[in-house]
């Protein structure tokens, strides 16, 4: 019998975690039965078909409503008494640290105990979650029940941001193996788990599958501008790249940057352009799906992510596989992709200064230097971010792991 795991996610599908559909369907071809479950649903947001078509091959344990939930919650605790009162002493230990309250981790609870007998119905053998957050909690109290064993990758910033608030130390005893994206992001799990818990730590990269490293190199069109992918939030740095492209407009240096995502700063971006009179020069497209990334990134000179807060933006990964040099910021595990002189420019995070002289640096280069840059990225991509050789490292832990009786 094939070993069945279940992926569980806060949120999926969404628009900024083509990432984790990419891990499944590796992993799927690898032979793995991947059943994929959801504490909720952000369908108003999908705009791509490959997403569209995931919505419908997830669960979604919200959806059971309120008296499913209490009914979920009754049954676990008339059935095993033992295990639902040490999982309840567990939630409440966490809750009571928490950030979200006690109340939340009730709540958790009886989404642990559908997800439970959904689990039992489904001869699941282990769960693995992405992002050390809601899920990954419920995941945890589903193995205290006497649910199946459970994993989770970590990606970073939220999870070192929030460390008690989230219970990070309890789940890292409890799971059975823990994946982090970067060495980075290794590196910061090794402070919150014990010396003899460190070789449950491996690192798997986030990957790309083989429709970006098949395409053929596509020139740097003439007078392309920049292009910054990601969610307009506070952690992506796009106030102070409008500021150094304003700066730059100001020298008589006109860059043209094309903002591809949406976001809950949007109407602020967009104050800050008009007010920097700038809207000539910048666009926001709004959502878009992956082939309509990739035709932005490939329309461009270099893609540029002046980040404060990340993990490892994905976003980096395909501007490199497309062979575009990227503008990004010294922070968490971007270094080790990034090499500055060599595939892009790296800046001090939350330098306006250093920014500036980074797109002033890219503008004087010629498209020569940047392909050659952009071949470099690529060759970089493709040996460390190969969806299928990172998945077949995340099965191979499922291989080991997932069967054992801890």
């Amino acid at each position: 019998m094939s070993t069945k795991i279940a992926y569980l996610v806060n949120q999926y599908p969404k628009v900024s975690h083509s990432f984790i559909r990419r891990e499944i369907l590796a992993l799927e071809k690898k032979g793995l039965e991947i059943k994929r479950f959801a504490l909720r649903s952000c369908d108003a947001e999908l705009v791509d078909e490959a997403d569209k078509h995931e919505l419908s091959q997830t669960q979604y344990i919200l959806s059971v409503g309120l008296a499913g939930l209490l009914t979920a919650l009754l049954k676990t605790a008339i059935a095993s008494p033992s295990y639902f009162f040490k999982a309840l002493a567990l939630a409440v230990k966490v809750g009571w640290k928490s950030e979200r309250g006690l109340i939340y981790h009730l709540i958790y609870l009886a989404e642990a105990c559908v997800l439970l007998s959904w689990l039992r119905k489904g001869d699941i053998s282990h769960v693995h979650s992405h992002f050390g957050t809601n899920a990954t909690t419920v995941a945890m109290l589903c193995h205290v029940l006497g649910g199946p064993s459970y994993s989770f990758t970590v990606h970073g910033p939220e999870e070192f941001d929030r460390v008690e608030a989230i219970g990070l130390p309890a789940k890292l005893k409890y799971a059975r193996f823990v994946i982090a994206i970067s060495s980075f992001c290794k590196s910061q799990l090794f402070r919150w788990c014990d010396l003899d818990e460190w070789k449950k730590i491996h690192i798997v990269h986030c990957g790309l599958d083989q429709s970006f490293f098949s395409q053929p190199a596509t020139a740097i069109p003439e007078l392309s501008g920049l292009v910054c992918v990601g969610r307009l939030s506070e952690q992506k740095g796009h106030f102070l790249l409008l500021e150094a492209i304003n700066r730059l407009h100001k020298k008589g240096i006109n860059i043209p940057i094309t903002f591809v995502g949406d976001g809950e700063l949007r109407p602020k971006i967009e104050q800050l352009i008009q007010h920097f009179h700038l809207q000539d020069l910048v666009k926001i497209t709004g959502w878009a799906t992956n082939n309509e990334v990739q035709k932005y990134l490939l329309a461009s000179k270099c893609m540029v992510l002046p980040s404060f807060a990340e993990g490892l933006p994905v976003v980096i990964m395909e501007a490199l596989a497309l062979r575009r040099p990227v503008i990004s910021t010294y922070i968490a595990g971007i270094p080790e992709l990034v090499e500055p002189g060599e595939s892009g420019w790296l800046v001090p995070s939350g330098s306006l200064d250093d920014l500036e002289g980074a797109i002033q640096a890219l503008d004087q280069n010629s498209t020569e230097n940047l392909e050659k840059m952009g071949e470099r990225g690529y060759a970089k991509v493709l040996e460390n971010h190969n969806i299928a050789i990172e998945a077949g490292k995340l099965a191979d832990l499922f291989s080991k792991y997932a069967d054992q009786i801890p």
